[in-house]
């Protein structure tokens, strides 16, 4: 029997999910399956949308059919018991007008609204919290709101599609971190050994008699969270190792891409820089000609040379045949740079105004990403690429699209045109890039971009945005067994965005859920305070084989530390994290410290109920 996870100083309680679009049913559904948790599911047509929710989705979800989340619906909902409730609506006013009742009726009640405006959000938070606190709320009680979009939650997983190359990744205090799965030989070649082992697979190359899927433990099922000993033991059987993702950044052949400031370079022309060259070497050439003929001292003969190319000298009347030659030379160079120069201001005066508009592609790009669409999606995308110093090359058809002002703001460079049109993508130096990332609100267009793209790069890695989550699966199949030495992922928005709203849900000290065959492992950041299993124990005895591993110390101060470990940094400030891993076992675990923990559903449990 599985166990939920009870929530400090709560009574167990339902939790609600109100929306009108898919988001909400597989929001349902991850509550449901992931976290074992008894679901309300509000919707506004229950016949057409419940059909979703899977086999035998009365087990543990009920489905409420009512057109709004009105102050009537919400109390037949039962959101005077509920733990958490989650609006999900596309419309922003209906969530606003939802989360108000909500807590008007329920104080205590766990809020998380879907609002894409942020600057709107985080003025709502604070409105519903402040109602929390005058409400008197009882102390422990987790009534924290929560503003998400679909936008924020979905960007970090495209992101690290490209950038990890899997969609098992874990964000913790602006840190980006993924699960990965080594056979017996890459365990036994990696050079790294990664941070930890998260789990023994079930069966492996190796282990004939080992059963894929199984959810025991033991031998045969998964080992979840083994001990040393055990992964020692276990060279045989595949694992699940945790990496971090690297932020160092790729630079070009010519500098970074979206760097502030303009490369001296890129202000002229190759053509232009070639004509100076020429016209260099001919003003030196003529100036070392009359050192040599006339016999001046060469700071005057290059002084003469430059007056005489500007036909600001007197004629050389009466001067030697020589000098009368160089003068007329000299001359005629100056007449040939005039144009010159003009092209070469008019082409700098170019540069420095797109520089405060709209780039483009640097000459040498390569190892960069490849962004399609600026939408809502591409937005967020486009910061958090900034954010990790990834380099980024923008392809949008509309001039007035919502990312242009950031991509300005960022110095990224922008290509205006329709991606399907012949030489778009080349103009992107899509040969030289090291992913591609689809995001248009079409899917033919992203399903055509990205075939275009593996037509001239068959290994490039590609991820792409699709509305529907099974068209997603089929495409994800077919292009990987078209180009299986290539990366690709194809996911829809709802699957990207239900994982986040439903932790988010969980508490704020939920980080993620990482899914092992059938099993599932929890990831969460606990104030040590008050949980008899980690305060006042060393690392090596706060650690419980098979259902939880401390893997995390936050080392900032409390006072700096932020409130939810699993917020991006998306408006452009520095942030150094304070998670320090690889702790010495040794180390005696304080009430005012903060870790990050690996656990089981029922080591969760057991963890903050405080219970042997």
């Amino acid at each position: 029997m599985t166990t939920a996870v009870p929530r400090p100083s709560r009574s167990a309680g339902p939790m609600i999910v109100c929306g009108d679009d898919a988001l909400a049913v597989r929001l349902a559904g991850e509550l449901r399956d992931i976290y074992r948790q008894d679901v309300t599911l509000v919707l506004p047509d229950a016949d057409t949308d419940a059909d979703t929710l899977g086999p035998e989705p009365t087990r543990s979800t009920r489905v409420v059919e009512a057109p709004a989340p009105d102050a009537t619906t919400l109390r037949e909902a039962g959101v005077a018991q509920a733990v958490a409730l989650a609006l999900v609506h596309e419309d922003d006013e209906t969530n606003i007008r939802g989360a108000l009742t909500a807590r008007r009726i329920n104080p205590r009640i766990r809020l998380v609204i879907r609002l894409y405006n942020r600057k709107l959000g985080g003025y709502l938070a604070e409105l519903l919290d402040q109602a929390a606190a005058v409400a008197d709320v009882p102390a422990g009680a987790d009534s924290a709101t929560t503003v998400l979009s679909d936008a924020d939650t979905a960007a970090p997983a495209l992101v690290a599609a490209v950038v990890a190359g899997t969609s098992k990744v874990l964000q913790a205090d602006g840190l980006l971190f993924r699960a990965t799965e080594r056979t017996p030989r890459q365990r036994r070649e990696a050079a790294a050994p990664g941070l930890c082992t998260l789990a023994l697979l079930s069966s492996t190359t190796d282990d004939p008699d080992g059963a894929d899927g199984s959810d025991r433990s033991g031998p045969a099922g998964p080992q979840l969270l083994p001990a040393s000993l055990e992964i020692a033991r276990s060279a045989q059987r595949g694992a699940v190792v945790l990496e971090a993702v690297p932020n160092t950044p790729h630079t070009t052949r010519r500098g970074r891409i979206g760097a502030a400031g303009l490369p001296v370079m890129e202000l002229f022309s190759r053509r232009v820089r070639w004509a100076l060259a020429a016209f260099t070497a001919a003003v030196f050439a003529i100036a070392v000609t009359s050192w040599i003929t006339t016999g001046d001292h060469p700071v005057h003969a290059a002084y003469i040379t430059l007056l005489d190319l500007f036909s600001i000298n007197d004629p050389a009347v009466g001067d030697p045949t020589e000098r009368q030659l160089l003068q007329l030379f000299a001359g005629l160079v100056g007449l040939l740079l005039l144009p010159v120069l003009v092209a070469a201001v008019l082409e700098a005066l170019g540069s420095f105004r797109s520089a405060t508009s709209l780039r483009r592609p640097p000459r040498g790009t390569a190892d960069h990403v490849v962004l399609l669409g600026l939408g809502k999606i591409g937005t967020r995308v486009l910061a958090r690429l900034r954010e990790l110093d990834i380099p980024v090359v923008c392809v949008e058809e509309d001039p007035e699209a919502r990312g242009i002002a950031l991509a300005r703001r960022l110095h990224v460079p922008v290509i205006l045109g329709d991606v399907t049109q012949d030489g778009v993508l080349e103009a992107a130096h899509i040969h030289r890039a090291r992913a591609l990332l689809a995001l248009t609100s079409s899917d033919t267009t992203n399903l055509e971009a990205v075939l275009c793209a593996r037509t001239s790069t068959p290994g490039l890695r590609v991820a792409l945005r699709l509305y529907d989550d099974e068209f997603a699966t089929a495409v994800h199949r077919t292009l990987r067994t078209a180009h299986p030495h290539a990366v690709t992922r194809s996911r829809s928005v709802t699957s990207l965005a239900a994982p986040a709203f439903a932790s988010a849900m969980m508490g704020r000290q939920i980080l993620g859920a990482l899914p092992v065959e059938r099993r599932v492992l929890l990831f969460a950041a606990l104030e040590v305070a008050g949980l008899p299993h980690l305060e006042g124990r060393t690392v090596a005895d706060a650690t419980r084989p098979g259902r939880w591993r401390v893997l995390a110390l936050d080392t900032a101060a409390p006072a700096e530390r932020r409130p939810d470990l699993r917020a991006t940094r998306l408006d452009g400030q520095a942030h150094v994290s304070g998670l320090l891993f690889d702790l010495h076992p040794g180390h005696v675990l304080g009430p005012e410290d903060r870790v990050v923990i690996a656990a089981t559903r029922q080591g969760l449990a057991e963890l903050l109920s405080g219970a042997p």
